[in-house]
């Protein structure tokens, strides 16, 4: 095999991997089953010493020599050269209309195929070959340009979708959310990344803007927990120093002061600023702690006292007790002696000690409505004796005692004529006048 028949030992072509329909193969058939002959062998013919001649329309074309058999196989072996170049072209043709094969790769495979149908190395139709490539070259021109509006959508949502990063990112430089606005921050770069690239000048000036955005919020942040941290440090010094005033106050023993004082170091702490949640519970376990240390001592103080008063709990009970059965005699017997006998009991009461805080009130409250009693029972007798309150009393009685004479010289009037409306109305009064008169001689007695 001379001329071009080299060609059988290059990269295997589309053609010489297709599939060929195959009986099923037996001893017999596997030596002897022959190719179906390809149509393209029609535009050549092969001289008797191996010469195969493609049928140009310009002419006839030497394409090769084939000494590896008979003449037949080299015209069958030149025009599966051209079927498989027409399987090539048709192949990326489909591949193109279906959107599966790219047009600078497409263009690889057109200028391939147009070079071999330079070169004439088939047998085959030449202008039918031509019409493939005319319109793979079509199609690829038109995926081409179908890509390149494509990219252009593509690079036009990129720009949109990044001109509204940055219209995001300036919105929330002047944000106060930290935690959420620095992770909004961070998705906005993340998604930065992720857009494909467009105008290079364009995505650097946009760029800019959200990173001036990033910043300027960034520094505000930092500016914000600086200005926290020194509160927390200041929160923490001024807590330390009341708890250290609590501490000192918790071994008094001076009741009454240290509880005022106490209370004077709660409103303090409550208005002094707040340091962190963790340091505040720790700063304010220990305050506490100083707190109910003080407090414990003081009840157990006063459970130890109020033990030691409990005999006077008897003695006082009994005192209240004779002291209120002097309530009953308090309208009836001689008020200086009532009084009397109140103020010795009273005197006794003193002499009697402090009472249990459990006790104390109940106690001096009984106590308190009997003197109250006798208090009231002296205003009133005094009242009664006065001689002025009887002296207008008795002037009182004196013009109701008139008044009911002229309203009872009316009523015979007015009964002598049958006046029942005046009858009526006399009656009424004469009953008023004579209720205020039988006041007001109670009062003169």
């Amino acid at each position: 095999m001379t001329g071009n028949s080299t060609d059988s030992t290059s990269i295997p072509t589309p053609a010489s991997m297709r599939p060929r329909p195959t009986a099923p193969a037996t001893a017999e058939t596997a030596a002897s089953a022959p190719e179906a002959p390809s149509p393209s062998i029609a535009f050549g013919r092969v001289d008797p010493d191996g010469t195969v001649y493609l049928k140009a329309p310009d002419g006839e074309v030497v394409v090769g020599q084939y000494a590896a058999g008979i003449p037949d196989e080299g015209l069958a072996f030149f025009a599966r050269k051209y079927d498989d170049l027409v399987v090539e072209i048709d192949l990326v043709t489909t591949r193109l209309a279906d959107g599966r094969a790219k047009p600078d790769q497409a263009l690889t495979v057109i200028e391939r195929v147009r070079a071999g149908l330079a070169e004439r190395s088939f047998v085959g139709d030449i202008e039918a070959l031509q019409r493939k490539i005319d319109a793979a070259q079509a199609e690829q021109e038109a995926a081409a340009t179908r890509q390149a509006e494509h990219r252009e959508k593509l690079r036009e949502q990129a720009r949109a979708a990044r001109a509204a990063l940055v219209q995001e990112a300036e919105s929330l430089a002047d944000s106060t959310a930290w935690k959420a606005t620095s992770e909004r921050f961070a998705a906005i770069v993340e998604e930065w990344k992720t857009l494909p690239r467009s105008d290079r000048s364009l995505e650097q000036e946009l760029w800019k803007k959200l990173s001036s955005a990033r910043a300027a919020f960034d520094k505000r942040r930092r500016a914000h927990f600086a200005e926290l941290d020194v509160q927390r440090k200041g929160a923490i010094a001024k807590k330390r120093e009341l708890i250290a005033q609590a501490e000192k106050l918790a071994q008094s023993t001076d009741w009454g002061a240290t509880t005022r004082s106490l209370k004077k170091l709660m409103e303090d702490w409550k208005r002094a600023p707040r340091a962190s949640r963790s340091d505040e519970d720790k700063l304010w376990k220990k305050f506490k702690a100083a707190q109910d240390s003080f407090y414990e001592s003081m009840k157990s103080a006063d459970a130890a006292k109020d033990a030691e008063l409990a005999p006077n709990v008897e003695v006082k009970e009994a005192l209240v007790v004779k002291a209120e059965a002097l309530v009953p005699l308090a309208k009836e017997a001689d008020l200086a002696s009532i009084k009397r006998q109140l103020r010795s009991i009273q005197e006794q009461w003193d002499k009697a000690g402090d009472l249990p805080r459990s006790d104390r009130s109940r106690l001096e409250g009984r106590l308190k409505k009997v003197e109250d009693t006798v208090r009231k029972a002296e205003s009133s007798a005094w009242e009664r004796d006065n001689p002025e309150t009887r002296a207008r009393a008795e002037s009182t009685a004196n013009a109701f005692t008139d008044a009911l004479a002229r309203q009872e010289a009316d009523l015979a009037a007015a009964q002598a004529r049958g006046d029942d409306r005046a009858v009526r109305t006399l009656t009424e009064s004469i009953e008023s006048t004579r209720a205020l008169l039988e006041a007001a001689q109670r009062i003169a007695r």
